[in-house]
């Protein structure tokens, strides 16, 4: 079993193999549209990020570090259950020389099946936050929302960036952060989607990303202009976003927000999405060397 960093060469590797591990069976796990959400800071910078597991050359777990402190992780659902990976990956978690994790309070989101989070419990891990996954079944079509809905292109990129700053207090996207997201390899299997109004207002947008035919695809993010929320915009686009991937031959779309944001939960239900059990990512101590 091989940990190893990752460089911009092999970002694509990275993208096919997070590709292959999304199913339905495990909808809320790393997926490569959040590699591609990532990719808006840069290539580099992604590549610094992503970390693999490999055996036999072949990747079967790749970790993202969404902050400093936090990994996001997926597993080849054929190899959830197996032993020794667990134990691997616990190992190069628990211990900062590895260089996956800092030294430090840190936390991973486990969300794929196995023995690997009762292991991380084992060692000391506690429950953070709560997340809720949500999921749309795309097996029957989606009726399209009956508001004006634009996929947006390069020439256009400042309406999208625009729409998420408005929908995101901390926001730092730009359309120069648009064009180097765009410019990764996930969004070859993409789509921006910006909702109006009747006033021709940009009022809501929505990227989401396929995985290819036959797997879920991944709504990431969606936001509504802080001036125009409450009016069914949010369930415009995101519908909008379950019919693009529909489209695009997903299975399924899936999301997932902080079940403290009972706006958004109410939003993505509206829209025909499915409220699973919440999850929570687990959270280490600074000792956690001595406990794994």
């Amino acid at each position: 079993m091989v940990l190893s960093e990752c460089d911009v060469g092999r970002l694509p590797e990275v993208v096919d193999a997070l590709r292959r591990m999304a199913c339905d069976r495990s909808p809320g796990q790393l997926h490569p549209g959040d590699l591609g959400w990532q990719w808006r800071f840069g290539a580099e910078a992604t590549a610094t990020a992503v970390r693999t597991w490999s055996r036999d050359e072949q990747i079967v777990a790749v970790g993202m570090l969404d902050s400093p402190r936090l990994l996001r992780l997926a597993v080849v659902p054929q190899e959830q259950a197996d032993e020794e990976l667990a134990n691997q990956l616990l190992m190069d978690i628990m211990r900062p020389e590895r260089g996956v994790l800092p030294p430090g309070d840190v936390s991973v989101e486990v969300r794929c099946g196995g023995p690997l989070r009762e292991l991380l419990c084992d060692a000391g891990g506690v429950l953070d936050e709560p997340w809720t996954p949500l999921r749309r079944d795309l097996a029957e079509p989606v009726d399209h929302p009956k508001v004006p809905i634009e996929a947006i292109g390069p020439e256009r990129a400042w309406v999208r960036a625009a729409v998420q700053r408005a929908a995101f207090d901390n926001s730092t996207f730009t359309e120069e952060r648009w064009h180097a997201m765009a410019a990764g390899a996930p969004y070859a299997e993409a789509r921006c989607l910006v909702a109006y109004d009747d006033q021709g207002t940009a009022v809501a947008g929505v990227t989401v990303w396929s995985a290819g035919p036959g797997r879920p695809g991944l709504l990431e993010p969606m936001g509504v202009h802080r001036d125009h929320r409450g009016r069914g915009h949010g369930m415009a686009v995101t519908t909008a976003a379950a019919a693009a991937l529909r489209d695009m031959g997903s299975s399924s779309a899936i999301v997932c927000t902080p079940s403290s944001n009972l706006g958004a939960v109410a939003t993505y239900r509206s829209a025909g999405f499915q409220q699973l059990p919440a999850v929570h990512d687990l959270r280490l101590r600074a000792n956690r060397a001595r406990q794994g």
